[in-house]
């Protein structure tokens, strides 16, 4: 198709698809793998001037063994269940975006001043919702995936400005596996009366 691709971004599709995919079906091995596409996308990422996606990659690591361990133990110190599907608190909500509007302001100010990056802003835009959507992943809940559908629908025209087509054309995969993952773990939630036991103890 005329395309100009390197074997960085094609592993990088190959992985990033798997382990959202992973994700969806709530598959364990979605973190291992999903470390493994982190690690090609810091390198396709600096390549293409993206420093704050670059850079996310490498709290997406810190963030994917957080996630590993929050998965098989429950979240909780001395347990071994397995974390379930929840909706997102109004406290949660409020710490997260609090957190996402001063992380976005600030690396838009550092990019902008610190690096010749042309799109400080929307670089910084996503990376504020891709760690909010990947918190919100690490402890399973709902409204993640609504984060990351935000995320892709500014990731699809952003990589395409930057020539990266082929990983525009993954994160175009990743919406329409997103909006299945919404579906699966909305299926996933608990009984209203578990769900509200488990809002007493979060």
């Amino acid at each position: 198709m005329g395309w100009q691709t390197s074997w960085t971004e094609v592993l990088g599709f190959a992985t990033g698809a798997l382990c959202v995919w992973l994700v969806a079906r709530q598959h364990i091995a979605n973190w291992p793998i999903g470390i493994a596409n982190n690690v090609f996308f810091i390198v396709l990422f600096a390549q293409a001037e993206l420093y704050a996606d670059a850079g996310l990659q490498i709290v997406f690591i810190a963030l994917a063994a957080y996630g590993w361990w929050s998965w098989t133990h429950g979240g909780g110190p001395g347990t071994a269940e397995a974390l379930p599907v929840r909706r997102t608190t109004a406290a949660e909500w409020a710490a997260l975006g609090a957190a996402g509007a001063v992380g976005v302001l600030g690396l838009t100010l550092l990019l902008s001043r610190a690096t010749d990056s042309t799109v400080p802003f929307w670089d910084a835009a996503t990376t504020g919702l891709s760690l909010m959507a990947t918190y919100g992943q690490c402890r399973k809940l709902l409204e993640s995936w609504w984060l990351w559908i935000a995320a892709d629908l500014v990731y699809i025209p952003l990589y395409v400005y930057k020539g990266l087509y082929l990983t525009a054309l993954l994160y175009a995969v990743f919406l329409a596996l997103c909006v299945a993952g919404l579906l699966g773990w909305r299926r996933a939630l608990p009984a209203r009366g578990t769900r509200e036991a488990l809002g007493a103890t979060a």
